[in-house]
């Protein structure tokens, strides 16, 4: 063998290896990154999770308002991802406890009694005016002494919570998407879709609730989001029986 045929094949071999290295660096990393987004989420390969949605006012037994639909496609997505699966239930059959396995639930509790449930037990600093008569409070949030108050199509808030039951590596998580109107419902699963490596950077799998804004969705639809604040303490806290003396309304 003369020294180009040498230098050829050592050429050849150096390829190799770095491409093999370049190969296994790769997969450990993907690996990695999925092992984080499964933790967060609490879906480990081949897990079971459920997704509760709330039924449309109108329409068939079984109707969904469309934006709920488009939550539930952003939280499939995510799911599938993670190499589990989603069992999609409506709100008034969900009678189950939560813990044994990830639950995603879409919807205010107007309308989706699962969903009132969880912010009674495990969010009680936090109360939504479900009221039916129009009113400047009808929608509105209340967290701790604050009010947020909804104008349909300019400024409507919306809760994105991540809540476990207790302190054990063998709990899954709640995921809650709360919204004022159910674009904002949609506009929560996608803030969840394009900010969970952020979110789980700065929370790991602990509990947190943040309050958005979802801003002007009659023009932008469920795109242009502002965290508000992280309102996990205030969330968690007992409401005061006085009345709130703070309140936001909608420039």
């Amino acid at each position: 063998m003369n020294d180009d045929v040498r230098n050829i094949v050592l050429g050849v071999v150096a390829a190799g290896i770095s491409a093999a290295l370049g190969w296994v660096a790769r997969t450990y990393l993907w690996k990695r990154k999925l092992r984080r987004k499964q933790a967060f989420f609490g879906l480990p390969d081949n897990s079971e999770s459920l997704l509760v949605v709330n039924r449309g006012a109108a329409g068939p037994e079984f109707a969904v308002m469309r934006y709920d639909v488009f939550a539930l496609l952003e939280l499939a997505a995510l799911i599938k991802d993670c190499n589990a699966h989603a069992q999609i239930l409506p709100h008034d059959t969900a009678r189950q406890g939560f813990g044994e396995r990830t639950e995603f639930c879409v919807g205010g509790p107007a309308s989706n009694r699962r969903m009132a449930a969880h912010l009674s037990s495990l969010l009680p600093g936090v109360r939504v005016n479900v009221d039916a008569e129009p009113s400047p409070d009808r929608g509105s949030f209340l967290i701790g002494s604050e009010r947020y108050r909804v104008e349909g199509g300019r400024e409507e808030y919306a809760l994105l919570a991540r809540l476990t039951a207790e302190r054990s590596p063998h709990t899954r998580p709640v995921f809650l998407f709360c919204g004022q109107t159910s674009i904002t419902n949609q506009a929560t699963t996608r803030y969840l879709a394009r900010n969970h490596e952020r979110l789980s950077r700065k929370y790991g799998n602990n509990t947190f609730v943040l309050l958005l804004k979802v801003i002007n969705s009659q023009a932008y639809g469920p795109d242009v989001v502002e965290l508000v604040e992280d309102v996990t303490r205030a969330a968690q806290t007992p409401l005061p029986a006085q009345a709130p003396r703070n309140s936001h309304r909608a420039s």
